[in-house]
């Protein structure tokens, strides 16, 4: 599967979560194994059965995942997934549980919280989130593949603002986050209209910067970068994804 971007560096991000990690409250009295990662770094977040005696342990290391387990005496402890005699990881529902669901809840948050302009029905049913340059040809190129569905009212975009590819992509941002229709400005934008940059408020050319530091703490190199929800979890797709990847951004086959 290809992917085609405009890039300042194309790479897909690692992980979503080290940029937007909850507050955690760390479970008491952990065995003396456990605390000796957590000085080397690990966080705990919580504790959960496992078999055999075991304690498990859902923590994590610069935001992934891992299990930690300790033997019943808790002078031990071991370091990964536990498998059970059929092959069954016995460690994605407690770590999907405690680690990766409130990180991604995190990360949503902080996708809302942001500057973006509405593409579709706010009543859709499904919310998809796309950082957008308005220099970046890829990114009209999502716009004009996603009408089926937005004009469908089955997605609503959310089109988080960035200046990042050129050197006027800032203030173009900040024009259509400052205009007085925003939707009806990036509407037009899109159908082929150039974005003649003016001067706007400080809070309005604050907002591309806020959204452009957001992009870059979520480790996103490319535009169009675009986050939605698959199966329950958080997903990204860089670059102008492929009929497949379209369906499964949209979370459906097309209208």
């Amino acid at each position: 599967m290809s992917l085609i971007a405009c890039t300042i560096r194309l790479g897909l991000i690692s992980a979503l979560a080290l940029a937007a990690t909850p507050a955690w409250s760390q479970p008491e009295n952990l065995p003396a194994p456990v605390e000796a990662l957590v000085d080397q770094g690990l966080t705990v977040h919580e504790r959960f059965e496992a078999p055999d005696g075991l304690t498990g342990y859902a923590a994590s290391a610069q935001g992934q995942p891992v299990a930690i387990y300790v033997t019943e005496s808790g002078q031990h402890a071991i370091v990964g997934n536990l498998v059970d005699a059929e092959g069954n990881n016995l460690s994605s529902e407690p770590l999907e549980e405690f680690v990766k669901g409130p990180q991604n809840a995190a990360v949503w948050q902080r996708l809302e919280d942001s500057h973006w302009i509405l593409d579709g029905s706010s009543d859709a049913p499904r919310t998809v989130y796309v950082f957008t340059d308005p220099n970046c040809p890829y990114c009209k190129s999502f716009w004009d593949a996603a009408r089926p569905w937005v004009e469908a009212g089955d997605v609503q975009l959310h089109h988080i603002m960035v200046g990042v590819l050129k050197s006027d992509s800032p203030a173009k941002a900040a024009t259509l986050l400052g205009a007085d229709d925003p939707v009806a400005a990036f509407t037009a934008h899109n159908r082929g209209d150039e974005v003649a940059p003016s001067a706007q408020p400080a809070d309005i050319e604050q907002q591309v910067q806020d959204n452009n530091t957001l992009m870059r703490e979520l480790n996103l190199r490319g535009t169009p970068a675009i986050v939605y929800h698959q199966d329950g979890k958080l997903e990204v797709a860089q670059g102008m994804p492929d009929e497949e990847k379209m369906r499964a951004v949209m979370g459906s086959p097309r209208p």
